[in-house]
């Protein structure tokens, strides 16, 4: 409530994931407060997930940025226990094509563990193209994903087709991980996951699996809280969601605010129709 970091309940999380069978964690993903985090705090958090998950599933770390030179400079100091780095595409300054795969090139350089792409033009201004994508990923083994979240399907679709071997298309939304993953991609990296790992993680593997008519089945429980999720911005959504099932405060650093009243009591209603009681 005092607007630090609440270990305690973000330890009860991480262990409400691991037994509900993650398959790895995103740590300081962009979709959450990590922009209102100062560089001690991003630290003790990194340490915090590396201590608690101690090597049962992979790590991966956000640490993007649009300057590359920063971020080159801070691949220096991913500590051990880190599997792999998410690097979002550089936000605000916009750059080209060209000015991306330059970007990447250097950052796949430097890193010492495995890198996945992370394309989401909503929250930085521009896309980048699935032939840029394809690019990176034909010159760079070491670049073994992109975390998709253009809402094109027809450009993941692209990726999916002319693709090498090692790489993968991870979906950035929830709601089009199901029809994402029939095309060929490889999984998630899930906003809704936090609330629901056990329920989501099974309509995942069974799409993976083949087993469309059921995985659909439960893509469709969730449709309505999809949207809810970002009627009101993200992370709000999912903190608010979170704090209706009892695992957390309903708190936010400025300039993000908690959801509006009405958005909360439709989560609860939707929760109360899915059954889901804390």
């Amino acid at each position: 409530q005092d607007g630090s970091i609440d270990y305690p309940a973000l330890g009860r999380l991480i262990d409400e994931q691991l037994e509900n069978g993650v398959d790895f964690f995103c740590v300081l993903g962009t979709t959450a407060e990590t922009p209102t985090l100062n560089k001690s705090e991003r630290k003790e958090i990194t340490n915090f997930f590396i201590q608690r998950v101690n090597g049962k599933v992979p790590l991966l770390l956000g640490a993007g940025g649009n300057d590359t030179a920063t971020v080159v400079e801070g691949l220096k100091d991913i500590p051990e226990g880190i599997d792999g780095l998410l690097i979002v595409t550089p936000y605000y300054n916009k750059p080209s094509q060209e000015g991306m795969y330059q970007h990447f090139a250097a950052i796949a350089k430097a890193s010492p563990v495995p890198v996945i792409l992370y394309n989401v033009p909503g929250r930085v201004g521009v896309n980048m193209t699935a032939e840029t994508t394809l690019r990176i990923a034909h010159e760079f083994e070491n670049v073994v994903a992109i975390k998709e979240a253009s809402g094109n399907l027809s450009q993941m679709e692209a990726i999916i087709k002319d693709k090498p071997k090692h790489f993968e298309v991870i979906s950035g939304d929830d709601g089009l991980a199901f029809p994402l993953i029939t095309l060929g991609g490889a999984g998630v990296i899930s906003v809704i996951g936090n609330a629901f790992p056990k329920e989501f993680g099974r309509m995942v593997r069974l799409t993976l699996a083949g087993d469309y008519d059921n995985a659909r089945t439960i893509h469709h429980q969730f449709l309505d809280l999809f949207d809810l999720l970002f009627v009101d911005g993200n992370p709000a959504g999912i903190k608010c969601m979170l704090n209706a099932m009892g695992y957390i405060e309903n708190k936010l650093r400025l300039p993000l605010v908690p959801t509006r009243l009405t958005t909360y009591e439709k989560i609860r209603q939707v929760l109360d129709q899915l059954g889901i009681k804390k």
